[in-house]
């Protein structure tokens, strides 16, 4: 790398370019998912700013399956990439992914979720447990302290799930008055956060506040709700156009807006600094914002 990036300079002078050295290689980025609009957000952050740069950006969705994420660390490998932008499907199952760019000696960079395991030089990403308590702070408020809630929960292993509902665990659970009176997984997805309140509805007669780990997930709740005609508030997370929409048609309380695209691109800016061997932050953290009405 470093005798290209020589031979680089010394072809700039020869022919009289002149300004910033021109960037070289080829940048992975593997997605959990591109079913999702935060993520393809995200990916559209990351190709801006890599075009800007003049990196070659190729862009894997690992469809939320731990293999395939797996064999697409692999199959990127095999192009040589100079660097690994990854959004884990889970955690602890990335292990592997990351080891095997390890093995590779190829720099890995983790965004939005991070790794339980394996050499990853920076982490991308929101704080999501002030997000998940800003959630839950939000909450509090608005019921007066006193009341019955219900948290559907993201992908069980990923660092997100588990850090906003940390968060908003910590903000309702120090309020005696309010009492979570479910919490199940409803893996990030609108139908499945649809599926999993209708079944909470019908076995809870009593509701007032409903906490999603996404806008995917919340927005799923909403559609359950109104089928049921109760009056219960929700709130989101990510800042999706849909999620943002639905607080300003009322539909939805608020939403822990994320900036999914400054994520993608401070992800290609960390593999630039990388890669022309500056030092880096281990972890880069994206300002959040609570959208209301």
């Amino acid at each position: 790398m470093k005798k290209l990036r020589n031979i680089a300079a010394v072809l700039a002078i020869s022919v009289g370019l002149s300004g910033p050295a021109l960037a070289e290689g080829t940048i992975g980025l593997v997605l959990s998912t591109l079913n999702n609009p935060f993520f393809v957000t995200l990916k559209e952050g990351a190709e801006a700013k890599a075009k800007d740069l003049g990196y070659k950006l190729l862009v894997l969705d690992s469809q939320n399956d731990p293999a395939k994420e797996l064999a697409n660390v692999e199959d990127l490998l095999s192009k040589k990439i100079s660097l690994l932008l990854i959004n884990p499907t889970d955690s602890d199952a990335v292990v592997s992914a990351i080891r095997a760019a390890n093995r590779a000696e190829v720099p890995v960079v983790t965004l939005d979720r991070g790794a339980t395991g394996g050499d990853v030089l920076s982490h991308v990403a929101s704080d999501n447990v002030q997000g998940g308590m800003m959630a839950g702070e939000l909450i509090v408020k608005v019921l007066g302290g006193s009341g019955k809630v219900v948290e559907l929960q993201g992908v069980a292993g990923t660092s997100a799930a588990r850090d906003r509902g940390e968060g908003f665990n910590a903000a309702v659970d120090a309020v005696a008055g309010i009492v979570v009176v479910a919490s199940q997984v409803a893996d990030f997805d609108r139908t499945k956060g649809l599926n999993v309140m209708e079944n909470i509805l019908q076995a809870q007669s009593d509701i007032d506040a409903v906490f999603a780990h996404n806008d995917e997930m919340a927005l799923g709740a909403i559609k359950a709700i109104e089928s049921s005609n109760r009056d219960i508030i929700v709130v989101g997370f990510d800042g999706t156009g849909d999620a943002v929409m639905a607080v300003k048609e009322g539909a939805m309380l608020a939403t822990v807006a994320q900036q999914a695209a400054r994520i993608g691109s401070i992800g290609v800016e960390t593999a630039d600094a990388i890669l022309n061997g500056k030092a880096v932050a281990k972890y880069s953290p994206v300002p959040l914002q609570l959208i209301t009405k």
